[in-house]
């Protein structure tokens, strides 16, 4: 029971928005649940209905959130059901049901995007208003009643919208800092873990193939002892970018080490792999030229096994980099494969 506590408050803490949905529900649950009981005992069914429909939900959407790890559907639902819940609650109980408009308010800029809880916020306030304007008296008791409430929460969203906006942006730099490298942009060892891992899950669940290439610029510190760390900067943004351009949209690229990357291959099979490190080395060695001639790569490369941990796989690469370097560089070695193409030095 203990370690099972500890995994699920590990995962709250890793998961910013799955803790929102779950801290944010559990508040919904516990307030609304005794209204709905409330009103059941009352007679007004109706209420009682919503408040009910609205507790199932959130248990729904919460277990959906935690079972399949998206949060961006269930967000979008509860913010739905909610919004449809508290219009309906207020438009029934009148002065006494727009008390709950202010925390549907704040709830949905925790749900979703602030723009989606902007359109979901004037949807509520204008359905309200455009009610009571047709059935007056039974939302709002009078006009500068209805006026006060509109303005109050249009203000209420307004800064709403500002606290959201400004914590999901500064939410997004913590995590590009977090997951890339700030030399040349590939993303840094932390990421290329996780990604290693969500690869081996997937190939678990559903067969995907994966390959991933490690590279290694030849006689690197050569270039730091020799023109300087400026040159070699230069040399390994010009590497990124010339990696980036030359890999496919879904190739993910990583630098886990001073001049040492991971490129990983999704959809990726034996075949592809030799024929995507050959490209590389035509690429690179046409198109990146160091302060001090050519520059060339070592590439070690391994197709992910059934049933292999990433980090036997990331083994197993890194492993074939040592045999491409201690062959004389510039060349390529696959695991397992019967044909390894050895490319010669640049003239």
């Amino acid at each position: 029971m203990a370690r099972l506590t500890q995994r699920l408050l590990k995962r709250l803490r890793n998961d910013f928005q799955l803790s929102i949905i779950t801290l944010m529900s559990l508040f919904g649950i516990m307030g609304v649940s005794p209204y709905a009981v409330y009103r059941l005992a009352e007679g007004n069914y109706l209420v009682s209905a919503a408040d009910t429909t609205i507790v199932f939900s959130t248990v729904c959407a919460v277990l959906y959130a935690w079972r399949t790890g998206d949060t961006v559907k269930p967000g979008i639902y509860l913010a739905i059901i909610f919004s449809l819940g508290a219009t309906l609650i207020a438009i029934n109980l009148g002065v006494n049901g727009l008390f709950w408009i202010y925390p549907l308010i704040l709830f949905n800029f925790f749900m979703v995007s602030p723009g989606k809880a902007v359109v979901a916020t004037m949807l509520v306030l204008s359905t309200l208003v455009g009610y009571a304007l047709l059935v007056p008296g039974t939302v709002f008791e009078s006009s500068y009643q209805m006026l006060s409430f509109l303005v109050t929460g249009l203000l209420a969203s307004a800064m709403a919208f500002i606290f959201a906006y400004r914590t999901r942006s500064q939410r997004d730099q913590l995590q590009i800092l977090a997951t890339q490298d700030p030399l040349t942009g590939a993303r840094n060892r932390r990421a290329m873990n996780e990604e290693l891992k969500i690869a081996v899950s997937t190939h678990r669940r559903h067969g995907n193939s994966y390959g991933v290439l490690v590279m290694d610029l030849d006689h690197f510190k050569q270039i730091n002892d020799k023109f300087g760390h400026p040159a070699g900067d230069q040399v390994l943004v010009a590497f990124v970018d010339l990696i980036k351009c030359c890999s496919r949209q879904e190739d993910r690229l990583f630098r886990f080490g001073g001049e040492e990357f991971l490129l990983l291959l999704p959809n990726t099979d034996e075949r592809g792999l030799l024929a995507a490190s050959s490209h590389l080395h035509q690429q690179i060695a046409q198109s990146l030229p160091g302060p001090g001639g050519p520059v060339t790569v070592s590439i070690g490369g391994a197709i992910l096994r059934n049933n292999e941990h990433w980090e036997s796989w990331l083994e197993r690469a890194d492993q074939c980099l040592y045999q491409a370097k201690s062959a004389g560089r510039n060349r390529t070695i696959i695991d397992g494969a019967l044909h390894n193409p050895e490319q010669l030095p640049a003239q």
